[in-house]
């Protein structure tokens, strides 16, 4: 017999008091018993958020909200400016196309994260740019880009939004959206919440609010006015999903029992016992300088295959995690460390890519990672 053990970037591991709370009868959401979740759902994810604004709420991925972020706010011939450095930044740039919004793309190196010169230099040219869309953390990479700074930049421009997808980011790292100003701020239910895939959420800032006025494309179901009037009675616009929203509400009267600061620390210590890990072993981070606290990628040693380390740990110790995409496929992998993890899961994906990278004819010094991510945890 073997355990599976889930280490992919999302979806994540469910909480044992998490998958209780959902399993509980279910409830209809013309109620006021659904009322009281979604008022305490409400209070918890501003929060989070840090903001003082409403966080909207949609069944649906993350990538619904992204695209409401799109057609909700601009209007086609509208020029953005799009960080594309991995296969989350690219989907910005393909969902602003699909709308007929003009996407001046910045690129950059898969593995590193951009530079805000860059962004401030695009800005500077005065090319009329309705928003810039980035990235909090490129999961396909393992890149943390600099959300602070690049808000500060958009806030010299009255015309400009700062719209960040954190589906990744959110709930790991620090992003106090109203303090920084971040206009756009995008979240999704099976990362660091550590629920199953089937929330997304949008939470905008008062200078969003005012392009959502002013926007034309067409939305129906992502209509974030019409959601956010919904909300201020305690309900949705549409049936929402209410079983995930439940389990929503434990997920969150967790994380304040931990408090946001102890929150952040515990994913920030998991990332540093981790990336300590690999580099014992021998290996290479892809995300050398701006590692995100989510997730680790990983560079395979020169003669192993990312792929079949991935696919080892797989089929022989019936674990996940994630591989390469694109060109990073067969290069890297990727061991995420967000939302219901604690120090043994460290040591315990450590212990078993130890393993497959064995298996894979690499030399490995068995306990070696092992014993470097103890030390990390035990100080």
């Amino acid at each position: 017999m073997q355990k599976y053990r889930l280490f992919a970037p999302g979806p994540t591991p469910v909480s044992e008091a998490t998958s209780l709370a959902m399993a509980q009868p279910l409830i209809h959401h013309r109620t006021q018993a659904f009322e009281k979740v979604l008022e305490e759902v409400r209070g918890g994810l501003k929060w989070l958020f840090q903001t003082s604004q409403e966080v909207l709420i949609f069944a649906s991925s993350g990538s619904g909200a992204m695209e409401g972020a799109i057609t909700n706010l601009l209007s086609k011939g509208d020029k953005a400016i799009v960080v594309n450095g991995g296969k989350f930044g690219e989907r910005w740039g393909k969902i602003c196309q699909a709308y007929g919004v003009l996407v001046d793309e910045v690129k950059v190196e898969w593995g590193q994260a951009v530079s805000p010169q860059v962004i401030a230099d695009r800005l500077k040219k005065g090319g009329g740019y309705k928003a810039v869309f980035f990235q909090a953390s490129e999961s396909s990479t393992g890149v943390y880009h600099p959300v602070k700074e690049i808000a500060a930049l958009t806030r010299g421009h009255p015309e400009t939004l700062c719209v960040v997808d954190a589906i990744s980011a959110l709930g790991a790292m620090n992003l106090p959206m109203d303090e920084w100003g971040v206009d756009v701020l995008v979240g999704g239910s099976q990362k660091a919440f550590g629920l199953p895939p089937g929330l997304a959420f949008a939470a905008l800032s008062v200078k969003a609010w005012g392009h959502a006025e002013k926007g034309t494309l067409p939305r129906f179901y992502f209509d974030f006015k019409k959601e956010n009037k919904s909300l201020q009675k305690n309900q949705t616009a549409y049936t929402p999903a209410v079983s995930l929203l439940i389990g929503l509400a434990e997920v969150l009267r967790r994380f304040r029992e931990e408090g946001l600061e102890n929150l952040f620390n515990r994913h920030a210590r998991l990332a540093k016992a981790m990336r300590a890990a690999m580099q014992a072993l021998g290996l290479k981070l892809y995300a050398e300088k701006s590692p995100v606290n989510s997730l680790t990628a990983v560079m395979t040693p020169e003669g192993v295959d990312g792929q079949k380390v991935y696919k080892t740990l797989s089929e022989k110790y019936n674990m996940t995690i994630a591989g390469g995409q694109d060109q990073a496929k067969g290069k890297i992998f990727r061991i995420a460390h967000l939302g219901y993890f604690d120090d043994l899961d460290v040591v315990l994906a450590v212990a078993a890519v130890e393993w497959a990278l064995a298996d894979q004819g690499y030399r490995v010094e068995f306990g070696k990672g092992v014993a470097a991510a103890m030390e990390v945890l035990r100080s």
